[in-house]
């Protein structure tokens, strides 16, 4: 039994791909073959997790890797340079039907060049089986490519990458290894993920009927990151606050002479406490990076869960290749191939869900986030002006009068003239660190962004009538939601390094 299937529990499988390229014609094929099983039967033994095979269906080594792969269990994907009916034309009728059958095993079929030249197709389709592999196999004789898109070249390229090769001698059958200390055997993020403790939040029932330890893990990170945010901008606001104190102390001891024996023991506490808090911040390092994993693979499944009655799996995540959450995206994105025709859900079921539990609840969230930061966005701003316009008042007074040698109280001079020009600048460059430190000024606008697309998609799928209009337009809501998403990321964990 796979190792995917664990429907009563909370956790995603690992998978690793092992990629494909070989010669179409072999001395030994008997040897050949046997070469290829022992090379996957050590790649089980030494990594945890599902293997994955991935090629073309070419003539020759191509479709032995695919036949050996199949003997030992391990599911196939086939990436095809060219179209059907333009690769088709490389094999003869008999062997053409062959491979069609083959292809009705493949748990995936992806085409990789919609036009261009035959040669820059199998170019490419060698490069992106490099690409989405962790291990590339090839069968090689060690000679030059024979023409654009070779073995010698799809070896080439996966050794520029620092991938790990195994490399089968076509002559000799010798087996020889490259670059395997680069190999991940165990992907940490989502070991981790899968540890967290199962809970319950967010969409309270399994809407789009995945399968129950996809929704079940979705639950738990996000759950994970509900109640595990750590108060980082806050934390920071308090170590402004702290050194705007400790300076308006300074300013007004120094313009009023007050020389009282409390005042510095008062500056130094607040400079002893914004350096604590800057060290809680350092010392919740772990834990924002914690948090920020947490919420990303909570958001990413939200967006696998909200295409899953769609007939076929959405490619949201295919060409993502992020960081620390590989791991993540490919186990989502292959569940959902193997499950998106299993059940799909009707169509006008489909749409009501979406409208509701996905568009609606963004909308909600978005307009909520939007009603919290504008207020606050507001009177930063405007105490950011008032403190502003004051230090230039105060400071052209100052000039004024001591320019035209004019008399003023003892009171106003040491206020107005030193004290605040002083003063106030530090609490305007205070309103616009605020400002900075809760990015107000792009979320808000964010938010209206992401309204007005919502907006839209929520019209466009209210009229969908057919399965493939529906499908572009929830691929383009979730693409733009996703950005947003990898968006947040990056300020966070820019703000993380720091």
């Amino acid at each position: 039994m796979r190792a995917c299937r664990m429907s009563e529990s909370s956790e995603l499988p690992l998978f690793h791909v092992v990629g494909f390229s070989g010669h179409r014609s072999v001395e030994n094929p008997a040897g050949v073959a046997r070469a290829i099983t022992g090379a996957l039967e050590s790649l089980r033994r030494e990594a945890p997790g599902e293997w994955l095979a991935l090629s073309s269906v070419a003539d020759g080594s191509d479709q032995m890797f695919v036949a050996q792969a199949r003997a030992l269990g391990l599911s196939w994907h086939a990436i095809l340079p060219l179209p059907k009916a333009e690769f088709s034309k490389d094999f003869s009728a008999a062997d053409w039907n062959a491979v069609e059958t083959m292809l009705t095993h493949a748990e995936h079929v992806r085409v990789i060049t919609e036009n261009g030249t035959r040669e820059d197709a199998y170019l490419d389709c060698g490069m992106e089986t490099v690409n989405g592999a962790d291990v590339l196999l090839a069968v090689w004789d060690g000679q030059p490519a024979r023409g654009k898109g070779g073995t010698a070249d799809v070896v080439g390229y996966a050794k520029s990458l620092g991938k790990a090769v195994i490399v089968i001698d076509a002559v000799t059958l010798e087996v020889r290894r490259e670059n395997f200390d680069k190999l991940e055997r165990t992907d940490k993020t989502l070991a981790n993920l899968n540890k967290l403790p199962v809970a319950s939040t967010g969409w309270g029932d399994n809407p789009f009927r995945a399968p129950g330890h996809i929704f079940a893990f979705q639950q738990k990170c996000d759950f994970a990151a509900s109640h595990g945010a750590p108060q980082f901008r806050r934390l920071i606001v308090l170590t402004v606050l702290l050194h705007v104190i400790a300076t308006l102390i300074a300013a007004g001891s120094l313009s009023y002479g007050l020389h009282l024996t409390a005042i510095p023991w008062i500056k130094l506490l607040c400079l002893v406490g914004a350096l604590g808090v800057a060290l809680v911040l350092r010392h919740h390092h772990h834990s924002h990076g914690s948090w920020v994993r947490c919420r990303l693979a909570a958001e990413f499944c939200r967006s696998a869960l909200a295409t899953w009655g769609l007939p076929r799996a959405a490619p949201l995540f295919e060409d993502l290749d992020l960081p620390g959450v590989r791991g993540l995206t490919r186990s989502l994105h292959i569940l959902h191939s193997r499950s998106a025709s299993a059940q799909p859900v009707p169509m006008d079921e489909f749409r009501r869900i979406y409208l509701e539990k996905r568009i609606d609840d963004q909308l909600a969230y978005y307009r909520k986030q939007e009603a919290r930061a504008l207020p606050l966005f507001g009177r930063l701003k405007m105490g950011f002006w008032i403190a502003t316009m004051l230090a230039i008042a105060c400071t052209a007074a100052y000039a004024v009068c001591h320019t035209g040698h004019f008399e003023v109280s003892p009171s106003v001079e040491t206020t107005v003239f030193y004290f605040l020009p002083i003063s106030l600048p530090v609490i305007a460059a205070s309103f616009i660190s605020l400002i900075s430190i809760n990015d107000l000024q792009r979320r808000v606008a964010r938010f209206r962004e992401m309204q007005v697309m919502l907006e839209d998609s929520r019209k466009r799928v209210t009229f969908c009538q057919t399965w493939n209009s529906l499908e572009r337009i929830v691929l383009k809501t979730e693409s733009a939601l996703l950005q947003e998403v990898l968006e947040w990321h990056s300020i966070t964990s820019f703000a993380e390094s720091h």
